[in-house]
């Protein structure tokens, strides 16, 4: 199909996919078979994937006619980010990540049965070194698979494979970066108790404000993580971010208000709170 102007063509490539028939998942409806679906061949399988692909291949040159700036590339970028922030965090969820990072010759990324369950329970931490991870790999991709035409079409890989491919090299340094920050940190707790170190007049109440306009509702004492007891029991005794980062070792202030964050998000789920987007 030939295309008038280019923003037709971007339209025509971005538009939605008609939703799925009814029955598709297999099941009977209203006693009915569902309907039949015949399987795709494999040589319709390899002319689809390489329509998709020549498609990739002209919305690319539309995008470099436009420099890789402006609305258009934009809009790009908000469905990249989505898809890649979906990829990246299913597969943390299922541990998945470390075999797909090893597999694309970005080395072995040590990891133990702890940050399996962590990454497994933790969504917020999951959505923070996904959107680290992103926020890396976009200029990484714009500079040298779209400004120095290091993706190819005839390479076999979509323009979003090719991007979580770019994820997947940052994603072993973010979370390398995490792993040191909670090493340091859990050190740094260690010789918090060896001194004897514990909040002042937390014995029979909760302290007041956190980060600004957070109330603690559970006393330090039920706190399970020994750092995030550490950095709150810290912030009772008016100690500032900086401060703490100095104290627990910690990477950066950026890695004292994460933890902060996500033990916030755990307090509003447990009170059947909505999330502040």
């Amino acid at each position: 199909m030939r295309y008038e102007d280019e923003d037709q063509h971007f339209d025509a490539v971005h538009r939605k996919r008609p939703p799925r028939p009814a029955g598709r998942s297999g099941k009977r409806q209203g006693g009915r078979r569902p309907p039949h679906f015949p399987q795709q061949t494999d040589a319709e399988a390899q002319r689809q994937a390489h329509g998709e692909l020549l498609s990739d291949r002209r919305l690319v040159d539309v995008l470099a006619r436009d420099g890789f700036e402006g609305p258009r590339y934009e809009q790009f970028v908000e469905e990249l980010v989505r898809y890649a922030q979906s990829v990246l965090s299913g597969w943390m969820r299922m541990g998945r990540i470390f075999r797909e990072a090893g597999s694309r010759g970005f080395g072995g990324l040590p990891h133990d049965a702890h940050d399996l369950e962590e990454l497994a329970r933790d969504a917020e931490l999951r959505k923070e070194l996904a959107m680290m991870t992103i926020a890396r790999a976009l200029p990484r991709f714009r500079d040298r698979a779209l400004i120095a035409g290091d993706w190819k079409e005839h390479g076999g890989a979509r323009l979003t494979t090719y991007f979580v491919g770019t994820c997947l090299l940052e994603f072993a340094n973010e979370f390398r970066q995490h792993r040191n920050s909670q090493e340091r940190q859990r050190r740094a707790v260690g010789r918090l108790r060896e001194v004897g170190y514990e909040a002042p007049s937390l014995r029979d109440k909760a302290f007041d404000e956190v980060d600004g306009n957070l109330w603690v509702l559970e006393f330090l004492k039920g706190i399970e993580d020994s750092r995030t007891q550490a950095v709150l029991a810290l912030i009772s005794d008016g100690y500032s971010h900086e401060e703490i980062r100095h104290i627990l070792d910690a990477s950066s202030v950026r890695a004292i208000e994460g933890l902060l964050h996500r033990w916030r998000k755990k307090q509003q789920r447990g009170l059947g709170e909505e999330d502040d987007v």
